[in-house]
């Protein structure tokens, strides 16, 4: 945690796009007091706590239940097999967490002093929004810590990690303890406090100076200052909606079965609160957009982007990345000219209910083993590319049998499927691979969707009031659960839910599923089933596969073990943390 920055490094850092100088010359020896003159300088703190944010797409599947890849020896593939250590931890956000929130305390402690810009009105706006932008960045590598890191430590309790709160000079103290668990909870939802008061929930333009919230006014009654600083050329930045998102990130944490402790302060309706307060904001349960499940294939929507504008799925998202094929080079099938990294399970594929709604083992269901992708629910085909699907530029069927004949068949080749599944979900058909004819699109890559909110509350609520109960609030986890359904399946009546409300455990399970299908492939699965701590027998439930030539089906039941230990529902503190610094205690369990 030994993270202290010399005005030299961040000039390199900030203001040289990483590239490594091995003998800088004069110019770029920025000294503290160059920063009170120099926004850009000053502005390159933020610069680099916004690089470090912990990537959406994580490919963490590859250690679930969910999915499998081709690519053996990559980290998560070899975390779930037996090499996750204390040493070897793909999944630490440590570092880098620690490095960002270095940067950030040391802007806060020197923001106010810097000349943001000529207009006086213009320069104080500027630097609230800094430091809105800045605490809450701290509050969300707050969240990411406590995710990754906090756990029951060896001392028998509840723990979180270092509060670090003041840029720590080299002479500082760095043997720092751990915080407890509700200690960091609440320093977090301080910070995202603080992250509000600074910043509008949204920025947009206003027409006039009557528009300006009235917590600014006391800045500027300019319109033009007010839209120079927190208008649209400032989206995609922290804004106080993403605030509220972390909040009801980390309270849903916080709530869950593997956090619950007498210690800790967070409650079931915490976390259901904090999930309605965005619910109420975007107009309610029935306000989830229509093709929001396809937000990363609406092609005209995505392609539309411009301005810094969210589409209406999109809390927060990184920038656009233009002709861009990269997710199409890595998860492809080999047909497509792809590698085919990310290979869905039959666990996963077997999660999807009917198109009636009900589970494929319930009496009601249809199911057809000996036909079983007819009939799906239409997530199924829009998420995944099975036998006989159709993908790519020109519609191309995808054999995936290894008796095929192609190379999309299971363990053709090194880029072909393990499981018989390719993943579709992330990936626009119209990109093409063909060497001889490439071109890519463009893509967005999501920081928070609504659909994860909404399905926080349904969890949080039904925990909190029964499915059908709805505490302060006009909706219910029956009724954000019906909108999802209804949007996914198209159902206008819905029986298996009716089925599932009258129980609370049930209308968990299936909450649960719908969570698993909505967010599939976007970095939640490994972190879902850790905080609900389900049994170790699901943690290490065993990846199986489909082998299917023709009318034959053969069930690959034994794609790849899993080797989680009970200790494993928390991540480590790193190893070489723990041996610098005596008061570090480790989380039970990891060496």
């Amino acid at each position: 945690m030994k993270f202290y920055i010399t005005i030299l490094t961040l000039a390199v850092v900030a203001l040289t796009s990483c590239k490594k100088l091995l003998e800088p010359e004069p110019e770029n020896l920025k000294t503290l007091d160059q920063m009170y003159t120099d926004a850009n300088f000053a502005q390159g703190f933020l610069v680099n706590a916004y690089r470090t944010i912990p990537n959406y797409y994580d490919n963490s599947e590859y250690a679930t239940d969910d999915a499998v890849t081709n690519q053996l020896g990559q980290a998560y593939q070899q975390l779930t097999t037996g090499s996750w250590t204390a040493t070897n931890n793909p999944a630490s956000v440590w570092n880098q967490s620690y490095e960002a929130i270095q940067y950030i305390n040391l802007f806060l402690e020197n923001s106010a002093k810097v000349k943001w810009a000529e207009d006086p009105e213009a320069s104080k706006l500027f630097n609230i929004r800094m430091r809105g932008e800045a605490f809450g960045l701290r509050g969300l590598y707050m969240y990411f810590l406590l995710r990754h890191h906090g756990g029951v430590a060896s001392n028998g309790q509840l723990t979180g990690v270092p509060i670090i709160t003041q840029y720590q000079t080299p002479n500082a103290d760095f043997n720092v303890p751990r915080a407890s668990f509700d200690a960091c909870v609440k320093q977090a939802y301080k910070d995202l406090d603080s992250a509000e008061t600074y910043l509008p929930v949204e920025y947009n333009d206003v027409a006039s100076g009557a528009q300006i919230p009235d917590r600014f006014k006391v800045y500027t009654q300019n319109a033009e200052t007010y839209n120079r600083v927190m208008g649209q050329f400032a989206r995609q930045l922290f804004n106080g909606l993403i605030a509220k998102s972390f909040r009801a990130r980390l309270a849903l944490l916080a709530a869950s079965p593997a956090f619950q402790n007498s210690s800790n302060t967070v409650t079931w309706t915490d976390a259901a609160t904090y999930s309605a307060a965005i619910i109420d904001y975007k107009g309610g349960a029935n306000a989830l957009p229509q093709n929001g499940g396809t937000y990363y294939a609406n092609t005209a929507e995505v392609d539309g982007i411009g301005g810094g504008i969210n589409p209406p799925e999109i809390i927060w998202r990184q920038n656009v990345a233009t002709s861009d094929g990269t997710q199409e080079a890595q998860n492809f099938p080999p047909s497509l000219f792809g590698t085919g990294f990310m290979n869905p399970t039959q666990n996963l594929v077997d999660a999807f209910p009917m198109a009636n709604g009900y589970p494929i083992g319930h009496p009601n269901a249809n199911y057809n083993p000996a036909n079983p992708y007819t009939g799906r629910d239409p997530r199924f085909a829009k998420y995944i590319i099975y036998n006989g699907s159709t993908a790519g530029v020109s519609n191309t069927v995808i054999r995936t049998g290894s008796a095929s004949g192609s190379d999309d068949g299971v363990n053709v080749r090194s880029t072909s499927t393990r499981t018989g599944y390719y993943m579709k979900k992330r990936l626009r058909m119209d990109v093409n691979r063909n060497p001889n004819s490439i071109s890519g699109k463009n893509h967005y890559t999501p920081r928070i969707r609504y659909t994860e909110i909404y399905l926080n509350y349904a969890e949080a609520a039904n925990e909190a009031f029964g499915p059908t109960g709805t505490g302060t609030r006009s909706y219910s986890a029956y009724d954000i659960i019906k909108a999802i359904r209804k949007r996914a399946l198209g159902l206008n009546t819905d029986p298996y839910l009716e089925e599932c409300k009258g129980d609370q455990a049930t209308m968990r399970e299936l909450i649960r599923n719908e969570r698993r299908l909505e967010l599939c492939f976007e970095g939640f699965r490994f972190w879902d089933l850790r905080r609900w701590k389900v049994d170790l027998s699901k943690l290490n439930e065993t990846a199986r596969g489909l082998d299917v030539n023709g009318t034959v089906y053969t069930p690959l039941n034994n794609v790849e073990t899993r080797s989680y230990q009970s200790y494993m529902y928390f991540g480590p503190i790193p190893n070489s943390e723990v041996l610098k610094y005596s008061q570090l205690l480790q989380n039970q369990g990891w060496k």
